[in-house]
């Protein structure tokens, strides 16, 4: 822990050590950039940050740390005559991990062969839906262990290698992502952030690391994603199809010891409108757990209708409020209650769920204070992550807040993540 804590400290030092040399160096690095762009038309932009966080709740399964990282991300971007080039990577010093780690977040190769067809090819983010950070016909891989230690929104979502076109017919778009291998959401399984595990009946962390067995196989475990969308009027609709896996293993096989992700279908449908001086929106799934037999399988994840209705508006003079109610019902239920596996909790056929955010702008918009919160009234569990986020200069920006989680049964959705509270802030140089 203590090899941890100075490592934390040395690689904060060090980008502390480097950003005060950013206002010196800001001549340079503007001439770098208009440079790279004057001699080779290449757009550069990017930041370096770094992190700090530590848990509000004892867990003797993780480290008192949550989050102590350095972190330096550069994107460049090329405009062709016929494509565009994008590159977006990142550099990251971890401390928790005491690893120094890439990550590629964008590296593809975008065209428009004709005036009715847009392709993109390599490795890109790919989002859509209508809920506020409750996701229904978006599949596409997570990663909610950031989002929950604190880093930035932006890695929430993961890179995927895919092909992706957009094909306008009219009045209808259709949007088609193609990833010829799974890549599944990073999700919480006992690394860096505790939860609860059926299998031992406790919340378990580093001690009890959850072993998983992905699909990895080309063309042969693919993913494909399609929306077909049109407005009428000013209504924004939309029909959605997705065939691959689970996000996260949704299901145990036993013979291995190792959870899977069995094979899943999604097909859903979304509608979004200005309406009672804001905006609504209502989004609906149908999640056809192909393997689940009905739910007659105890180690598979059932089949499940998933329903969001949303509302947003402006509540006072810079002061925004967001609302939603979510529904997950469980298909065949009388089958899966009978085939609970002994010694397992059964889920609740209905599980309800309510969210706000709120957002307000200060101080000419230079401080922006937000609130988003989740509740479950049928789990009597939640989270909230109340934030601030305070724009110093056009290149510094601080920012900071809390991951709070509680819940009456450790079993429960948020209640598995209850010894993870925490709290973290973070300084970042734009450039």
């Amino acid at each position: 822990m203590k090899k941890t804590a100075l490592l934390a400290l040395s690689a904060l030092l060090a980008c502390h050590a480097g950003s005060g040399v950013g206002s010196a160096m800001a001549e340079e690095e503007v001439s770098l950039t208009d440079r790279l762009y004057d001699d080779y038309g290449i757009e550069m932009l990017g930041f370096a940050e770094t992190r700090l966080g530590s848990r509000l709740v004892d867990d003797e399964n993780e480290d008192t740390l949550s989050i102590g990282e350095a972190r330096a991300q550069v994107e460049l971007t090329r405009f062709f005559d016929s494509f565009t080039l994008l590159f977006k990577g990142d550099l990251l010093a971890d401390a928790i991990t005491e690893e120094v780690d890439a990550d590629i977040r964008g590296l593809n190769v975008a065209f428009r062969p004709s005036d009715v067809l847009d392709v993109k090819i390599g490795r890109m983010v790919s989002t859509w839906g209508t809920g506020d950070l409750v996701f229904i016909n978006d599949m596409f891989p997570k990663d909610w262990q950031s989002f929950f230690i604190g880093r930035d929104d932006e890695y929430l979502k993961q890179a995927s290698n895919a092909f992706r076109t957009g094909i306008f017919l009219g009045d209808y778009i259709i949007d088609l992502v193609y990833t010829p291998r799974f890549q599944g959401s990073e999700f919480v399984k006992g690394e860096r952030l505790s939860y609860f595990n059926p299998g031992a009946g406790q919340i378990v962390g580093q001690n009890m690391v959850m072993a998983d067995n992905a699909p990895d196989d080309y063309f042969e475990d693919d993913e494909t994603s399609i929306r077909l969308s049109r407005r009428f009027g000013g209504v924004e609709t939309a029909l959605y199809g997705y065939m691959g896996f689970w996000q996260e293993p949704e299901g145990m096989d036993a013979a291995i010891g190792k959870a899977i992700y069995p094979r899943l279908n999604v097909w859903g449908a979304s509608a979004r409108s200005p309406v009672l001086g804001g905006i609504g929106n209502i989004e609906a799934g149908y999640y056809d757990s192909f393997d689940d037999d009905d739910g007659r399988n105890p180690y598979i994840r059932p089949s499940e209708y998933r329903f969001l209705v949303g509302f947003e508006r402006e509540l006072a003079h810079e002061l925004t409020g967001g609302f939603q109610y979510y529904l997950e019902v469980i298909d065949e239920y009388e089958n899966y209650e009978q085939t609970v596996a002994p010694g397992m909790e059964a889920r609740d056929e209905y599980r309800q769920m309510l969210t706000m955010r709120l957002t307000k702008l200060l101080m000419q918009q230079t401080l922006t204070l937000s609130l988003f919160v989740y509740y479950s009234p049928t789990d009597q569990d939640g989270y909230a992550r109340p934030k601030f986020q305070y724009k110093v200069t056009d290149n510094w920006l601080v920012d900071g807040g809390f991951n709070l989680f509680w819940g009456e049964d450790e079993h429960t959705f948020w209640g598995r993540f209850q010894d993870n509270s925490n709290a973290f802030v973070g300084v970042r140089y734009s450039f």
